[in-house]
């Protein structure tokens, strides 16, 4: 595949009138006055940065456990490979890298330590009280659950940026916050439309990155092999062609992985860059309104999604489903189940303003989902007596 990248300026195909615009921003849930020196999209990257949730990204899993290395992906880690590549996207189409920026370091704030097996344990621990759903716990965090403001809890980001935060939602939960919030950001959930191009952009940019991600620490947790990957056709063609131009990577199989990453990673942005002018110019869409009820305008040509698909099928049955992964998957779940029954059966074992609240199921949830895997593993041994890991 050939690159068709080129510098914003000398590229005819920028999207900037479908960009949104933070001095046309449809505004935060509290009215404040603009900040002097920085856009309303920039003011919400700031906040997400150095908000208490953010920095508990650095010790909460992606794949492999805190403990299990120091090399691999953490939450943080992740959340800024992902705003990297969708700042290089955005740049490109013209789209507002500020609000990508925002969404991308935001969009795994709710998840819950031990990474989707602690999710999956507090979402069947809810099941009588409302379920758990990441995304929606990561608008929790930014709508409420963050405490450093006098006049309001949260953040009070930008609805567009909280847009780009709610990723999923189930109609249920949907139809809960439209009734709490008429308009709201949940209410393209229920008409059926889409969210802004850079909220999309951020959904590629995430599975371009864990894809890419977890082929790294996967080879280097010795789950899967290079060998394996040649199986599948995305991997392989640019391990091809990385041996084709430099043959002496045979012998540095380090060098070879990266390079056959890198190459992967590339192509794939080229062609969400390539494929989303075509797509755009198609639907002859002119604003961002008209964006948001085209249908999903960023995305993959047939090509590449058939092959990350391929991809990400390989990666679920052999690192996500591999025995080493599934047993501490396992010992995980039941960690979770045990500290939510302790902290239900016994409040007082938590944070005091966890303790008081009224929807005690609620407050265990979020309590739990916003500990580090660390934190998680010392509060269980506290707790139970028990070493869980």
């Amino acid at each position: 595949m050939v690159s068709t990248l080129h510098l914003q300026a000398e590229h005819p195909g920028s999207l900037a009138h479908l960009a949104c615009d933070p001095f046309q921003s449809r505004g935060r849930r509290h009215a404040e006055p603009p900040a002097p020196t920085r856009n309303a999209f920039q003011r919400d990257r700031d906040r997400i940065v150095h908000s208490t949730a953010f920095r508990r990204l650095v010790y909460k899993t992606q794949v492999f456990l805190n403990h299990e290395g120091d090399l691999f992906r953490t939450r943080l880690t992740h959340s800024l490979e992902v705003a990297q590549l969708g700042r290089s996207i955005a740049r490109a189409l013209g789209l507002n890298e500020d609000l990508v920026e925002a969404i991308a370091l935001a969009h795994d704030l709710g998840h819950t330590p031990f990474g989707h097996a602690g999710q999956d344990a507090l979402n069947e621990c809810m099941t009588e009280h409302g379920g758990f759903e990441h995304n929606l716990q990561s608008l929790r965090v930014v709508d409420t659950l963050e405490e450093r403001y006098p006049a309001f809890d949260g953040l009070n980001l930008s609805f567009e940026t909280r847009e780009g935060v709610l990723k999923h939602c189930s109609k249920t939960n949907a139809e809960q916050l439209e009734q709490a919030e008429p308009g709201g950001v949940a209410r393209r959930f229920i008409d059926r439309t889409q969210p802004s191009l850079e909220a999309q952009l951020c959904n590629l940019a995430d599975a371009i990155a864990y894809n890419a991600h977890d082929i790294d620490d996967g080879v280097r947790s010795g789950l899967i092999s290079t060998e394996q990957l040649l199986e599948v056709e995305l991997f392989a063609h640019y391990h091809r062609q990385a041996l084709g131009e430099h043959p002496d990577l045979l012998g540095k199989p380090r060098r070879l992985l990266y390079e056959t990453i890198r190459r992967m990673l590339s192509d794939q942005v080229y062609d969400v860059i390539d494929t989303t002018r075509q797509a755009v110019a198609q639907a002859g869409v002119q604003s961002v309104d008209e964006a948001r009820l085209a249908g999903p305008l960023v995305g993959f040509s047939p090509a590449i999604k058939a092959r990350s698909a391929e991809l990400k099928k390989f990666l679920f049955a052999h690192l996500y489903r591999h025995p080493q992964v599934m047993q501490t998957t396992g010992q995980a779940q039941q960690g979770v189940r045990e500290l939510f029954a302790a902290y239900v059966a016994s409040p007082s074992e938590m944070r005091e303003d966890f303790a008081l609240r009224a929807d005690a199921h609620r407050s265990v949830a979020d309590y739990i989902a916003g500990m580090t895997d660390r934190f998680a593993l010392r509060e269980h041994e506290r707790l139970t007596g028990r070493k869980l890991l």
